[in-house]
């Protein structure tokens, strides 16, 4: 039967194309396998989110045990299907090469610690786009992904919106920055990511909304094709899919779920980037006959909940506050963008090193109260490519976007044939987050990304000229694939036991009292794991250092333990300018004050501009009894931060 399939292929529906053939010609172990790298995936969309964007380390190792998981699936499905053909769309080559960039930048980065930290990420995205365009690429999996995507997208607008009508400023046991307080977040904990994650899901949904599906489309030859080979396999994949009126009306309901969930988040780069997708989207179906009236129904429903909410949120005070602070923070991004400018310009070529930007904009830091607290990121994607990765980086990702967005392009028509409603959908989400990415850095949220290459697979799977035919045939190269899995399933495996222990004893430490002995030995145990990790390094240094300021008998032994680990901390970030302040209040205690000073100066070096360290600055020159330079630097402290500077307000009136 399957033969002469093969042979009337040309007779088929468009439906009937290579994939339906692989798919009738699978074992039942193949479809298992399949199956159970969905379900994989499936958990990866699903924690990731939920998980506040598994931006916490505990979080993320989970996500890689996943992977970890999909990648030994693959292999064990190609062992069994020899005939599996492996799909390879020109942006592979980009991805590959990036791969490749990093583990290069990786080996000549300053902190090692933080750019390994930044690789695995990389490398455990670029697994899971290559294993999910060579496995889901069915149409049966892509409507089963983007069923819970959008069910998921749904519950979590539902959620921000709750956050915003009850003024509760809590993620499940979390509690967020007072600054985010009326303003919805859903999952996650900053807003401005729920924007980002919801931009690329209400096209999505929208589109499924919108679309009708034709009417049966076998006829002719076709139908005849059909008839003769009716088995169940073949009835289910040939019927109709587009599903009756009750799921539109959920799928409906769901899409404007998302949309409020967008509105409440009051991210100004969430509402510009939704609002470009809803227009070009509802453009393009203006211009098709039969969803005009549609488009302008839809049009019209956004813009009455839009308005809506917008007058809810004038009439209330907490959120009149929160949009001044939302102008607060857009003269911030663009004072954050002008140090990272500056930064990228000393490190042109090849950037300052994966994740490396939060602790190199210490020495870029402008002089100003704004900009006191830490941005861990650029606040715009592009900008933290290049400061990160440098040109050549930047140069790599740049065109995996163009390599991608052109076969979108090349392949519009065949495949708006095959799935338009997704087509549609996602190419819009995925350019609505580009947008959204120039203002803030969705693309370093693991769940944000992680949903952005997986829309990204599930079209390129189905580029044309896209598999590497002699693959089917060819021994050697299915053997070769086979290996670079198992290679990659060992590093990656390797990473994810160390930092699945590192975590553990983290997580014991944060449940212990802060500065106890409990604490401190979990610490210890963590850093045995991991002793690249400078931020234990350090915990361990202060938490010795405040056990010995109690002034009991031993304390100078405790001091000198303490030493040692800033000592440590220092030779494994060397951008960081706490550890050799610490070092230097350590040598002021043992009373050796005249050794202190080229400590004190080598964290204002790091950071010029921190109202801490100039604070910590004064401090020191009251212990050597310089009071002008005491002054003058207390002072220094308070003009870049008058409120919250307790130790400048409690040292200035010695």
């Amino acid at each position: 039967m399957l033969e002469a399939l093969k042979r009337e292929k040309v007779e088929m529906p468009q439906r009937f194309n290579d994939l339906t053939i692989q798919r009738l010609d699978s074992s039942p172990a193949d479809v298992w396998c399949e199956r159970t790298i969905l379900g994989l995936v499936l958990g990866i969309l699903v924690f990731s989110p939920l998980a506040t964007g598994a931006v916490r380390p505990q979080d993320f190792v989970i996500v890689q045990w996943l992977v970890l998981g999909v990648l030994a699936v693959w292999a064990v499905r190609l062992c069994i299907s020899p005939r599996r053909s492996l799909t390879w769309p020109p942006m592979c080559w980009a991805v590959v090469a990036f791969l490749a960039y990093a583990l290069g930048r990786y080996a000549t980065a300053e902190i090692e610690y933080l750019a390994r930290q930044e690789v695995i990420k990389v490398f455990v995205y670029g697994c899971l786009f290559l294993a999910i365009l060579n496995n889901l690429r069915r149409a049966e999996n892509v409507q089963i992904i983007v069923a819970t995507l959008i069910l998921l997208g749904m519950g979590i607008g539902l959620y921000a919106l709750v956050q915003f009508l009850t003024d509760s400023n809590s993620v499940w046991h979390f509690l967020r920055p007072d600054n985010y307080r009326k303003r919805g977040s859903g999952t996650f904990i900053c807003p401005n990511n729920l924007a980002g994650y919801l931009e690329m899901l209400f096209p999505l949904a929208l589109a499924y909304t919108i679309y009708r599906t034709n009417p049966t489309e076998e006829t002719g030859k076709s139908q005849v094709a059909v008839q003769r080979f009716d088995g169940s396999t073949i009835q289910r994949l040939v019927r109709r899919r587009g599903g009756g009126y009750l799921r539109k009306i959920f799928v409906g309901y769901a899409c404007l779920a998302i949309f409020v969930g967008i509105i409440v988040s009051v991210s100004r780069g969430g509402w510009l980037a939704t609002g470009v997708a809803i227009s070009f989207l509802l453009l393009w179906l203006a211009l098709k006959a039969g969803y005009r009236l549609q488009a302008l129904g839809i049009l019209a429903v956004l813009g009455i909940t839009t308005a809506v909410f917008l007058t809810r949120a004038d009439l209330s005070f907490n959120r009149h506050n929160q949009m001044k602070f939302e102008s607060q923070t857009a003269d911030l991004r663009i004072r954050i963008w002008k140090s990272a400018w500056k930064m990228w310009q000393d490190h042109l070529v090849w950037g300052v090193g994966p994740a490396h930007f939060d602790y190199r904009y210490r020495q870029y830091r402008q002089a100003d109260t704004q900009t006191q607290n830490r941005p861990d990121r650029v606040h715009n994607d592009y900008l933290n490519t290049l400061v990160d990765w440098g040109i050549v980086g930047g140069v790599i990702v740049a065109s995996a976007w163009a390599l991608f967005f052109s076969g979108v392009i090349r392949n519009w028509r065949s495949l708006e044939r095959l799935n338009p409603a997704f087509l549609l959908g996602a190419s819009v989400g995925l350019a609505a987050v580009l947008v959204h990415s120039f203002f803030d850095f969705n693309m370093h949220i693991p769940a944000n990304a992680i949903l952005a290459l997986t829309l990204v697979a599930l079209l390129a799977g189905h580029f044309n000229s896209s598999t590497l035919q002699p693959f089917n045939s060819s021994t050697l190269l299915r053997i070769g694939v086979i290996l670079l899995l198992l290679g990659a399933i060992g590093a990656l495996g390797y990473q994810t036991w160390r930092g699945t222990r590192e975590q553990r004893w983290l997580t014991a430490a944060e449940n212990h009292p802060h500065y106890s002995t409990a604490r401190l030995a979990a610490w210890e145990q963590a850093f045995a794991v991991e002793p690249k990790n400078f931020e234990t390094a350090y915990n361990i240094g202060e938490t010795l250092r405040l056990q010995s300021w109690h002034g009991a008998e031993g304390y100078e032994h405790l001091t000198a333990q303490a030493m040692e680990w800033f000592a440590k901390a220092s030779a494994l970030n060397p951008r960081d300018p706490y550890s050799p302040m610490r070092y230097g209040m350590c040598l002021h205690w043992l009373r050796r004050h005249d050794e202190a000073a080229p400590y004190f100066h080598r964290a204002i070096q790091l950071d010029p501009n921190s109202y801490y360290v100039t604070a910590h600055m004064g401090w020191h020159h009251i212990q050597l009894r310089e009071w002008d330079r005491a002054k003058f630097w207390m002072e220094e402290s308070f003009r870049l931060l008058w409120d919250g500077n307790n130790i400048a307000r409690t040292y200035y009136p010695i």
